[in-house]
């Protein structure tokens, strides 16, 4: 697996910008604040420096969730590994190899883009940020608007950080 580290160091401050713009209060930061109990003496009274250094980590270990789940060459390069590394081995000498690596490549090119990482990031949402999202705020009893601002969040933010790893790695 190829990780362009400059793109990923570039995705992982996508969470921070987006939540400048979110949660601003004059986006949909008083709506947070209120349906999380939030007050502006909880917010000066954070460790600011920890909880965006925090963050940060937390990002840039997301932002590699793309290679993982996503990137078809990442789940492709596992044909032309040995079989002692868990790959099947494919030898790119032979014409079957050389064959089948110009399909991979060819198929690989046409999902390497934004329109790819944004495709998976909205199946990503749905299937799993959604459900965390939701079935946290049930236990910790918050509302529907919470809900909605939380995810909406997290879905904006997965579309920009999965769109940038696509185009750029």
């Amino acid at each position: 697996m190829t990780i362009n580290w400059l793109v990923q160091l570039v995705a992982a401050l996508v969470p921070m910008l987006v939540g400048f713009i979110w949660y601003n209060p004059k986006v949909f930061g008083n709506t947070w604040m209120r349906a999380a109990g939030m007050t502006e003496e909880k917010i000066k009274g954070g460790n600011m420096a920890l909880i965006f250094g925090v963050s940060f980590v937390m990002a840039f270990l997301f932002g590699l969730a793309y290679k993982i789940l996503a990137d078809h060459g990442t789940m492709f390069d596992a044909f032309f590994r040995p079989v002692a590394e868990h790959g099947m081995g494919v030898d790119t000498a032979t014409p079957f190899g050389a064959e089948l690596k110009g399909h991979v490549d060819a198929y690989v090119a046409r999902y390497s883009s934004w329109t790819h990482g944004l495709a998976h990031s909205i199946i990503l949402s749905i299937v799993v940020i959604l459900p965390i999202i939701v079935t946290n705020a049930l236990f910790e009893r918050k509302s529907f608007a919470y809900m909605l601002v939380n995810w909406g969040y997290w879905a904006v933010t997965v579309a920009l950080m999965f769109m940038v790893v696509a185009q750029f790695s």
